[in-house]
């Protein structure tokens, strides 16, 4: 069996009893309450024998009558709309989605060993897994639009390490989609319904929100495919244009949605942050109209929302993540924008302002919209903080800063040796890996000052390798620390010749020396000292995380786990690589029986809470 019970996890069957919200549904005696109200007060027999049919035509006529404008909705959207599949180059063929796993399936095939001081718990990861076998595109009079590479329906993969008595181990491996209110919608019509809003000719996406939004009260579907957290005892699956979504860590069933008991009515971000000391949740929700941008702070206990504020933005930024540190919490107003005016204008939802203003925010962390001290900076994109921290009167920013946005989607060439993939930057050194300087991401660090006001920023990598989906050991999350690991870019997918739409991948990881210099590299920088694990021709990978060792002394005492996908033998894996011999091969290769796609953010979930 794969799901084994635990006291630290959170039972199921509470879960399952819970009630949905949504609107209640109407019970039979309920609905045949007027019918009896009327046959037992009518004075005749014959005339209330007479009305009872009657009453049960004219509840039917009612339902056809609210039917009807649904069925004429849908009937305008199938004969207007026509739904057609993005092809996959070869090259992005474990993009593709898979089935669903029935039941765990056990590994047996493992290379090397599972360490003895590993902890028991659950390597998971979240992902885009679309129904019905591909992203979609639509044609219509409108024109065309498309989802990006970034939608499609979440799957959580997760890999169960349990000890046996006898003190050897066993591993499972599990899959399963995040069961929420839209997928149970399309899976159930078994086609796609929603029609993409979000990249394409401006009038098809005005068309999408509005029919999305008459037929199913939402203008988007509740996708669930980016990250995985844990609050409380708790574990939640996310994506920043919903809510999240409890995960029974036993058999991945999905629960209720996460509204903090009804407190939170708007989308939560992907990264919420665990602050240090107090255990509190900081949140955020982003929203196309007024307001803007929304900061939430979650008792450590995760029963209610000690905080919510407005932090009354002039633009919808499209901010992924958000910073914490002992006292503040850290805010990136960057100037990818969403906006609904642009579309109306002919332009897209989704757009890189470069011309525009970036600036970073430091926030009390019960503060309000005017106790945020905001820093200028020069414009850039920012996916991922690596962490904050204090230190004497500054704060410390550190994050993978690029020149330009990765979504909705570049156009590179499909030559990763192509001249597009070697331009020169400001080092006068080619960027390599067919990423092209508007997309090649780097660590970057702020100081500001919260004395002077005054900011300063440094590059820490250099150009050799692009970094992305950077993971520290999370027991020094807004703390000062020494050492951060990240997905090293290998190339960048193309779905046709020349200039297309790209998926990014990963084939190996850096371990980032936070605290040593490494002057090597480029005469005269100051660069910090970087390790690399090379996965070899045809592998990448996707969703690392750090697992800390048991009783572990050090703070890269522990492993990087990640899925890894051989594209030559359409063989996957997890791959366990100890981070104090970074370079050498990894510790255990476990082997799945079938293909796990790429995907997003893993975590590692422990089975005994780590003290």
């Amino acid at each position: 069996m794969v799901m084994k019970t635990s006291a630290s996890f959170h039972l199921c069957l509470i879960m399952s009893s819970r009630s949905y919200r949504g609107i209640p549904s109407i019970s039979a005696s309920a609905r045949t309450s007027s019918v009896t109200s009327i046959s037992s007060n009518a004075k005749n027999p014959l005339f209330g024998e007479f009305l009872v049919p009657l009453s049960s035509k004219m509840d039917e006529a009612s339902k056809s009558l609210k039917n009807a404008p649904m069925r004429f909705l849908d009937a305008l959207v199938n004969s207007t709309f026509r739904f057609t599949d993005q092809a996959l180059h070869p090259s992005e063929s474990n993009f593709a989605p898979v089935d669903e796993v029935s039941e765990g399936i056990e590994i047996h095939q493992i290379q090397g060993a599972i360490p003895d001081d590993f902890p028991e718990g659950v390597y998971i990861r979240n992902g885009s897994n679309p129904l019905f076998g591909a992203l979609h595109s639509t044609v219509s009079i409108f024109g065309q639009s498309s989802e990006i590479w970034v939608e499609g329906e979440g799957m959580l993969h997760a890999l169960y390490f349990t000890k046996n008595s006898s003190a050897t181990w066993s591993a499972s491996y599990a899959n399963r989609y995040v069961q929420s209110e839209t997928f149970k919608l399309e899976r159930a019509r078994q086609k796609p319904c929603f029609l993409p809003a979000i990249e394409g000719d401006s009038a098809a996406i005005i068309a999408a929100y509005i029919f999305n939004y008459l037929r199913y009260g939402k203008v988007n579907k509740d996708i669930s495919n980016t990250n995985v957290f844990e609050h409380a005892g708790r574990v939640y699956s996310i994506a920043e244009n919903h809510l999240p979504q409890e995960i029974c860590m036993e058999n991945l069933n999905t629960g209720n949605t996460w509204d903090i008991g009804g407190e939170w009515d708007r989308p939560f971000t992907a990264h919420p942050k665990v602050a240090p000391r107090s255990g509190e949740l900081v949140i955020f929700g982003t929203d196309a109209k007024r307001p803007f941008l929304v900061i939430g702070v979650v008792s450590a206990d995760g029963t209610k929302l000690t905080h919510r504020v407005d932090l009354k933005l002039e633009r919808c930024t499209l901010c992924h993540d958000v910073g914490v540190t002992l006292k503040y919490n850290i805010i990136m107003d960057v100037p990818l924008t969403v906006d609904i005016t642009r579309v109306i204008r002919g332009g897209q939802l989704i757009e890189f302002e470069k011309e525009s203003y970036a600036r970073i925010g430091v926030m009390p962390r019960y503060g309000d919209a005017e106790s945020v001290i905001w820093f200028n900076v020069e414009p850039f994109c920012l996916f991922h903080l690596i962490n904050c921290f204090e230190e004497g009167d500054e704060i410390v920013v550190r994050g993978l800063r690029s020149p330009d946005s990765i979504i909705p989607g570049p156009r590179l060439a499909l030559n990763k040796y192509d001249s597009e993939g070697s331009e020169l930057t400001e080092d006068n050194k080619s960027m390599k890996q067919g990423t092209n300087e508007g997309f090649f991401s780097r660590l970057y660090q702020w100081r500001l000052n919260l004395k002077t006001k005054a900011v300063s920023g440094e590059y820490l990598t250099g150009t050799d390798f692009s970094l992305e989906f950077p993971i520290i050991n999370n027991q020094y999350t807004g703390l000062q620390h020494s050492y951060a690991y990240a997905q090293v870019v290998d190339s960048l997918t193309s779905s046709s010749a020349n200039y297309e739409k790209v998926n990014p991948k990963y084939g190996g990881f850096a371990k980032l020396y936070l605290e040593r210099r490494d002057n090597t590299e480029i005469s005269g920088s100051d660069l910090i000292k970087m390790q690399y694990h090379w996965l070899g021709n045809d592998q990448f990978c996707s969703g690392a995380a750090f697992v800390p060792r048991v009783g572990g002394s050090h703070e890269d005492d522990g492993w990087i786990v990640s899925f890894v996908h051989n594209e030559k033998t359409n063989i996957s894996q997890v791959h366990i690589i100890d981070a104090q011999r970074f370079e050498d091969a990894p510790v255990a290769k476990i082997t799945f029986p079938r293909r796990v796609p790429y995907g997003f953010h893993g975590t590692f979930i422990h089975r005994n809470p780590m003290m």
